[in-house]
């Protein structure tokens, strides 16, 4: 299985923003450095936004074009779908839930079979969750248990279950509720020349 690996921080200060929502990620970025900050033309800010938004979720490109293909045919807006079936993957969620403190760590989480989806043992990080699914750590896993205790609040899609120390997704996210700083559009734009 594929996945992103490399530096972090560089990639922040490559695409100019803090896709790792690390709060050292940009301490050495300068003016002048990200793409963004330059002249970009059309193509250059669509591609941008393609790649930070890859980054935020830690994709490839032959998934993403995946989750665009099923975006372009879905009766939805192409944009708000595809970042809601970004979102509702199960690494992300375990991400939000506050099971993990990275994205990373919960890609690793998941594939090491930490996580259960209503009671079953799953290790695919893509796996789409549903609406009413229960994600929780799994018994013999409860060294990632602090995580889950420290962790502040989460977004309103989704619900904790304290006493069983478990999340349900509550409900589809709005665009407006997921916290991506992107410009759909752009995204759409790209690919729809490109299908």
């Amino acid at each position: 299985m594929a996945k992103p690996m490399g530096p972090k921080f560089k990639e922040c200060r490559r695409l100019g923003l803090n896709v790792h929502g690390h709060p050292k990620a940009m301490d050495r970025y300068k003016q002048g450095m990200a793409r963004d900050d330059r002249k970009l033309s059309k193509y250059g800010e669509q591609l941008l936004e393609k790649q930070r938004l890859k980054a935020y979720y830690g994709v490839m490109e032959k998934q993403m074009t995946h989750y665009v293909r099923r975006a372009f045919k879905s009766r939805d807006i192409p944009g708000n779908y595809l970042v809601r079936a970004l979102e509702t993957r199960l690494d992300n969620l375990v991400y939000r839930a506050g099971f993990a403190t990275t994205l990373r760590q919960a890609r690793q989480m998941v594939v090491h079979g930490h996580i259960s989806v209503n009671g079953r043992k799953l290790d695919i990080p893509s796996f789409p969750v549903n609406v009413g699914d229960v994600i929780a750590l799994r018994s013999e896993s409860q060294v990632f248990q602090n995580n889950y205790d420290s962790a502040l609040g989460t977004v309103p899609y989704i619900g904790r279950l304290e006493a069983q120390r478990s999340v349900v997704l509550v409900r589809m996210p709005e665009r407006f509720e997921v916290p991506v700083v992107i410009n759909d559009a752009l995204i759409v734009e790209f690919y729809s020349k490109q299908h």
